[in-house]
């Protein structure tokens, strides 16, 4: 006998399978983030981004700019540590009429390196940090797009 899916209930709704569709995407979408992040292919923000999309790291120090111009500074920054993890927690999606906002909460450590660093050596260069990813998104003939990011970094230590 085969499962009978019925609508699922969101807090002033039912969605319909449109809407799980897109919430299931988008969440795509922020795990392929963090993997272009994490692995260095740059390219894959192409991916993540609309070309006009607008960036803003500020809150952690970083810039704000478009996509090519973020890509580039990341690459050049996250250069120096190439052991890094972004985890990306349970999103809060609002889809409307092809538009999406999305907060994320995200926990990174970017680490200086690969390598297994044990003993006295293991004291330094590492980051943690913490916070939220604050998307604005829009469905487009490729999928959904971020054309508006704004991280909000909540809190970072150093060791």
């Amino acid at each position: 006998m085969p499962l009978a899916i019925g609508p699922v209930r969101r807090d002033d709704h039912l969605m319909d399978t449109q809407e799980i569709a897109d919430r299931l995407e988008i969440t795509g979408l922020l795990a392929r983030y963090c993997h272009a992040l994490d692995s260095g292919r740059w390219h894959l923000l192409d991916e993540v981004f609309t070309p006009g999309a607008v960036i803003d790291y500020t809150s952690a120090g970083g810039i704000r700019g478009t996509r090519d111009e973020v890509t580039a500074w990341l690459a050049g920054v996250l250069a120096h540590w190439p052991g890094r993890l972004h985890l990306i927690g349970a999103p809060i999606i609002d889809v409307r009429d092809g538009e999406a906002r999305v907060s994320a909460p995200f926990t990174d450590t970017l680490a200086p390196t690969k390598d297994l660093v044990a003993g006295p050596q293991a004291a330094g260069g590492f980051l943690h940090g913490g916070g939220w990813y604050h998307h604005r998104m829009r469905r487009t003939s490729g999928g959904w797009r971020s054309v508006e990011l704004v991280e909000e970094q909540s809190w970072r230590t150093a060791r």
